[in-house]
């Protein structure tokens, strides 16, 4: 049976972006639901780059892309929303409205319906899905026999021999996080060089000087070994061609992730490339009631900056209360004499 909600504004993307529409959109009593195909929020900057800083916040001279998104998830705490993750958009409808204000029917992967009267994506550059290992047919028939492509609980890997192939900051960190809880584990990347935070190699590195794990570059997958679930890898030596084996039990393939636009391409939405069009008004795309903010968006001067994105969904959200109450005048106010939200929040200004 499917699962139907109804909000005012439904946000596709839980990045930064998202998170602050939530924000925006409480100051006016507006509820939001969020969906998200990943399986936690935060977007690029929780699964690209996590301890990457982040200088250009006004008002905060440093900051990771990780505690930037836990200050955004502190701030909407006061407002109602709904965050559904690990599902992905799968189609939209229009509903015949008896009114003038037209609504959406968007269902999900997991079906589960959602009724909006607005749709904003703040997908960033698209929906994530993990890299595949190269020239591998099928290293999906191993998925939850041995091979994955992200940690959901590191309890998971206590005892087990772990092989970890990547080089970027997904790697390193899950290298040096597993190593006092796994058996064993080896990190393998092509290059002896590392794409990730040099803090985190720093780490890296003394656990292969201290033996708590082996390094082996430069090296690139061969063959998964295995008939129903992983026993071992193949690899070879990206200079000799030299093949070497490896027992394990575990593997993660910590590629990155490839961004795709997805079945918004088939929304009929005005696109520019994989961008979807807006205005500059109220970054409004071609359909009435759907909304682009953050760098999935395209207009004369677009800059991919999150501090461009709060700006834009500051607008959007504006315009996005006229259409659930026509006619009336937006409650626009300071929120440093918003008296509600100072309730809300606990705080008390004399």
């Amino acid at each position: 049976m499917s699962k139907r909600v109804e909000s005012d504004i439904l946000i596709i993307g839980a990045g930064p972006v998202g998170l602050f529409t939530v924000f925006e959109a409480g100051l006016l009593g507006l509820n939001c639901q969020i969906i998200d195909n990943l399986d936690r929020v935060g977007g690029q900057c929780a699964e690209l780059y996590p301890d990457k800083p982040i200088f250009d916040i006004p008002g905060v001279p440093y900051q990771t892309a990780e505690e930037h998104i836990g200050a955004l998830l502190e701030q909407i705490k006061p407002f109602k929303y709904g965050l559904h993750l690990n599902q992905r958009v799968q189609e939209i409808n229009q509903i015949d409205s008896k009114n003038e204000i037209q609504k959406w029917k968007v269902v999900t992967s997991e079906n589960t319906e959602f009724i909006a009267t607005n749709v904003f994506i703040a997908a960033g550059g698209g929906s994530f899905e993990p890299r595949r290992p190269p020239n591998i047919i099928d290293p999906d028939k191993f998925l939850n026999n041995g091979v994955a492509y992200s940690v959901k609980d590191k309890s998971y890997y206590q005892n087990k021999n772990l092989i970890i192939f990547g080089g970027g900051d997904s790697a390193l960190d899950w290298s040096v996080e597993l190593a006092d809880i796994a058996d064993s584990i080896t990190l393998i990347h092509r290059r002896d060089a590392f794409r990730g935070s040099p803090g985190t190699e720093a780490q890296m590195r003394e656990l292969v000087e201290t033996g708590n794990l082996e390094l082996k570059t430069p090296y690139v997958i061969e063959e998964l070994l295995g008939t129903n679930k992983i026993s071992g890898v193949s690899i070879k030596n990206f200079e000799s061609k030299e093949i070497e084996t490896l027992d394990c039990n575990e593997i993660l393939f910590l590629f990155g992730l490839n961004k795709k636009l997805g079945p918004l391409e088939n929304w009929n939405l005005k696109l520019n490339g994989k961008k979807i069009s807006v205005d500059t008004e109220k970054y409004q795309t071609s359909i009435e009631g759907i909304y682009a903010v953050g760098d999935i968006n395209d207009y004369p001067g677009k800059l991919d900056l999150i501090l461009c994105g709060y700006h834009e969904t500051t607008l959007a959200v504006q315009d996005a209360y006229q259409r659930c109450f026509p006619g009336e005048r937006v409650p626009f106010a300071y929120t440093t004499s918003n008296t509600k939200l100072h309730k809300k929040l606990g705080i008390k200004i004399d």
